[in-house]
């Protein structure tokens, strides 16, 4: 049972995009890594963009299945874990993280943010914990 990634999104009028993410990939071949990121954020982004709002899912996408929820009002959260990781949990996770992302950092800025404009650090413990 492994996660590999946890992203915060924000699904916005024209296109979604990452606003933090946190990764582990201890499990991949130090040359494979950037290649696994770029997947990673890409297939998240995907899957965000195709989802409604207010919506959870589970997309199986090669060997990975990934934990995607929608809020209402636009911020999102994927998790991005191997098959045998239970769902309840990663579902569990994206709850906490989002609830704890929208009081932290002002709504106002989700719409222009970035990884490197928004300051919220509690991803990499997360992904830590719950490993």
């Amino acid at each position: 049972m492994r996660l590999y990634s946890l992203s915060v999104l924000y699904k916005g009028d024209p296109k979604v995009h990452l606003l933090k993410a946190a990764y582990d990939f201890s499990t991949f071949n130090f040359f494979q890594r950037s290649s696994v990121q770029e997947f990673m954020t890409f297939t998240s982004q995907l899957i965000v963009e195709r989802s409604a709002l207010g919506s959870r899912a589970s997309v199986k996408e090669q060997e990975y299945l990934c934990h995607v929820y929608v809020r209402n009002d636009g911020l999102a959260g994927v998790v991005v874990a191997d098959t045998e990781y239970p769902q309840r949990v990663c579902f569990t996770l994206l709850d906490k993280v989002l609830d704890e992302f929208s009081r932290q950092v002002s709504k106002i800025d989700w719409p222009s943010g970035s990884p490197a404009t928004i300051s919220y650090a509690a991803l990499d413990g997360y992904l830590s914990k719950y490993q």
